[in-house]
C-alpha cells in the first residue's frame, strides 16, 4: 500500500508540475497576461448590475483599491493614483459563480464516465483539470463549487492550492473531495462481480459515513456531497439508497464542523429525505413536484436544477434540441417549472463537466429559455450563489468592501444573457486577468 500511495502521490504532482504549460493551449487565442493590480483601478463601463437589486445602474463607476471594492456609483471621479480602464458597451457584473461542477470531468461525448473513472491516469485528469479551471475563469466564473472528483480522489485539495498559490490560474474552489455513496449503488457498473472495481466516489453506511464524512472534512473537504439516490443496477431507475437517520447524522457531524452538505437526489422520496434531513442543496430534482419543492422551501433547501447536464446528455443522445422533446426534458421541464411556481431559492450550478469547462453560462442562458426571469437568474448565480454556498461576505456582488471579482460583457445581460457566454473582461481580485 505504501508503494502505491508513493506512486499516487508521483502521479498527482507530475499533473500540478505540468498543469500550467497545459492550460496555455485552452483557446486558439489565450487572453492577454494578467494586469498586477494597481494601487486603484477606475472601471468605467456603459452600467453596473451589481447582482443584489436586479437592475441595471445606467453611468456607474466601480473603483477597486487592491483586492477590494471601495467605491460604487454614478459620480466616482478617479483618484490621482487609478489605473482607468474604459469599457464601452459594457456592462459590470459579480464574478458570476457556478454552484455545480466537476472540474476532472469533460464531455461524455468524448470520453465516457467509466472510462474517465477507470482509465484515465490521475496525472492526465489533473492536468486536464488545470486547463478546466483556466477555461472556467476566463469565461467569467471566479468562483465554482467542485463536486466530487469521480474517482479522481482527493486531487481537488491539490487543485485548490495550486490556484490560490497563483500555480495554475483559476476560480476560487470549493471541494467535496470523494462524496458519500451508500455500498453498491454507484459506479463503474458493469464488470464482473468477482472483482472490485475502483468507484468514483466513496462507499459508506450506517455509522461509518459519520467517519468517512469526518474523513474527507479532515482531508480538505469544504462540502460534503451525499448521493441520496442512485441507480442500483444498469438500466434501472433511481431509488433513494441512504436513510433519513443516516443523512441526518452526516449532515449534523458537516455543520458542527462549518461544512455544508449537498445531496444529489432525483426522486420524489430521495428528495424528500435529504430535505429531512437537514441539507443544504439538492441538485438535480428530475423527478420534482409542486408539493416536494414546497417542503424545501419550508426547510430552507436551495435547489439547484442543472439543466444543462440533462440537455447536453440528450444532445448527445442525438436530439438536436427540436420536437419532440425527449422524456428526459419534458420530465425536466416540468420539475423545474413546479420548483419556480413553489418559490424554492435557486441556486445555479449546471454540473458542468457533463459538457464543456467554460460554457458554464449555458446553464443561465436555459434557466431564462425555461421561464426564470433574466434578472432573477442573473442575481442567482451571482449574490444568490453566494448566499447559498455561505460566502455571501466576501464575493458575489459589487459593493463596498467586497472581494473585487468583476466581470465585463457587452450589452445588457438582462435584455440578452447571451451575451454572458462572451465575458470581454475578467478582474479577479483586483487583478485583470482577461482583457478586451
Amino acid at each position: 500500500m505504501a508503494v502505491k500511495s508513493r506512486m499516487v502521490l508521483a502521479g498527482a504532482a507530475v499533473g500540478v508540475l505540468f498543469a500550467a504549460s497545459a492550460v496555455a493551449g485552452q483557446n486558439d487565442r489565450p487572453p492577454a497576461p494578467a494586469i498586477p493590480a494597481a494601487a486603484a483601478t477606475l472601471l468605467a463601463p456603459d452600467a453596473v448590475f451589481d447582482g443584489r437589486d436586479g437592475i441595471v445602474h445606467r453611468g456607474w463607476k466601480v473603483l477597486v483599491r487592491g483586492d477590494q471594492i471601495a467605491a460604487v456609483g454614478p459620480d466616482i471621479v478617479a483618484p490621482a493614483d487609478a489605473q482607468m480602464i474604459t469599457l464601452p458597451g459594457s456592462t459590470l457584473l459579480p464574478g458570476l459563480i457556478d454552484a455545480h461542477v466537476h472540474l476532472f470531468l469533460h464531455p461524455y461525448n468524448e470520453t465516457s464516465w467509466n472510462d474517465q473513472v477507470l482509465k484515465e491516469p490521475l496525472a492526465l485528469r489533473t492536468v486536464r483539470a488545470a486547463a478546466n479551471a483556466r477555461a472556467t475563469l476566463m469565461a467569467g466564473f471566479t468562483t465554482v463549487r467542485d463536486l466530487g472528483t469521480e474517482g479522481a480522489g482527493y486531487a481537488d485539495v491539490g487543485l485548490k492550492a495550486a490556484i490560490a498559490q497563483g500555480i495554475v490560474p483559476g476560480p476560487r474552489v470549493l471541494v467535496a473531495t470523494r462524496a458519500l455513496v451508500a455500498t453498491g449503488s454507484y459506479g463503474p457498473k458493469g464488470f464482473d462481480p468477482g472483482f472490485d472495481v475502483p468507484q468514483g466516489a466513496e462507499e459508506a453506511d450506517g455509522e461509518a459515513l459519520v467517519a468517512a464524512a469526518r474523513r474527507q472534512i479532515g482531508r480538505g473537504a469544504d462540502v460534503i456531497k451525499l448521493y441520496a439516490d442512485y441507480r442500483w443496477g444498469a438500466g434501472e431507475p433511481s431509488r433513494p439508497t441512504f436513510s433519513i437517520a443516516e443523512m441526518r447524522a452526516v449532515v449534523d457531524a458537516a455543520h458542527a464542523a462549518g461544512r455544508q452538505v449537498a445531496a444529489h437526489a432525483s426522486t420524489i422520496e430521495g428528495m424528500r429525505r435529504a430535505t429531512i434531513a437537514g441539507v443544504d442543496t439538492i441538485e438535480h430534482g428530475n423527478d420534482g413536484t409542486l408539493e416536494i419543492f414546497a417542503l424545501m422551501k419550508g426547510h430552507g433547501t436551495v435547489f439547484c436544477p442543472t439543466l444543462a447536464a440533462t440537455d447536453a446528455i440528450e444532445r448527445y443522445r442525438g436530439w438536436r434540441g427540436g420536437s419532440p422533446e425527449p422524456a428526459a426534458i419534458v420530465a425536466k421541464r416540468a420539475s423545474f417549472a413546479a420548483a419556480l411556481k413553489a418559490g424554492v431559492a435557486m441556486c445555479v450550478g449546471g454540473d458542468t463537466g457533463v459538457f464543456s469547462h467554460g460554457d458554464n453560462a449555458r446553464e443561465i442562458t436555459l434557466m431564462v429559455a425555461w421561464g426564470m426571469p433574466p434578472a432573477a437568474v442573473l442575481m442567482a448565480a451571482t449574490s444568490g450563489n453566494a448566499a447559498a454556498l455561505g460566502i455571501a461576505d466576501r464575493v458575489g456582488a459589487i459593493g463596498p468592501g467586497m472581494v473585487a471579482d468583476i466581470i465585463a460583457v457587452q450589452g445588457d445581460p438582462v435584455r440578452d444573457p447571451a451575451v454572458l457566454r462572451s465575458v470581454t473582461l475578467v478582474m479577479q481580485a483586483g487583478v485583470v486577468v482577461r482583457r478586451p
